[in-house]
């Protein structure tokens, strides 16, 4: 991932309407802060500036606008749902949540480390799909497990509100490694990236 092409993709207007939902998504995960300090306390202040730090990080990524737009109002909503208690207030919405966030962040983090040079991009010709969905899920498998650790490190460190159960941490990482399979077959398939000006100028 070149410096030019994150320059250029984080600096660019938006060239359709899935781009523009995309920016204004970004708009309401910083507006989402503001709300959080008005009204809510400096943890949920802080959970609503990662989601709104995460959308902008989206921009520089180059993502298809409607991947873009779809990402950032998934880890938005994941965010609002554990300042408004949605998790306890609805039986499924914590495994849904697991299944879709993980899912699109596996698709993030997949593309990240493809244009990094890390592995090879998982919708290239020379990339068999079973490899792509292999790594999609050990790296959800992982970012769930990482992501248990940090909910008890919170329980026990920050605030004992956090739930933490065994039942609860194996089927959140049950649920998250089912949503990153569902990523690896999506970037298997499916271009999500824009197309960059030297791909255009080369057709």
């Amino acid at each position: 991932m070149s410096r030019e092409r994150i320059g250029t993709d984080f600096v660019r207007r938006p060239g359709s309407a899935w781009e523009v939902l995309a920016d204004l998504v970004r708009v309401a995960g910083f507006a989402s802060v503001v709300a959080a300090a008005i009204g809510w306390g400096p943890t949920d202040v802080a959970v609503l500036f990662l989601a709104a730090s995460a959308a902008l990080v989206l921009r520089m990524l180059g993502l298809r606008g409607g991947v873009d737009a779809l990402t950032g109002a998934v880890i938005l909503v994941a965010a609002w749902s554990g300042v408004l208690d949605l998790y306890a207030a609805i039986a499924w919405w914590d495994v849904a949540i697991h299944v879709v966030c993980t899912g699109v962040i596996v698709v993030v983090g997949m593309l990240v480390l493809a244009r990094t040079g890390v592995v090879a991009h998982p919708s290239a010709e020379s990339t068999p799909s079973f490899v792509a969905i292999a790594l999609a899920t050990t790296l959800g498998l992982a970012l769930s497990a990482l992501w248990e650790i940090v909910e008890w490190l919170g329980h026990n460190l920050v605030d004992e509100a956090i739930f933490v159960d065994y039942d609860d941490t194996i089927g959140d990482i049950v649920a998250g490694g089912a949503g990153a399979v569902l990523a690896g077959l999506l970037v298997a398939t499916v271009r999500l990236e824009r197309v960059s000006p030297d791909e255009d100028r080369a057709r």
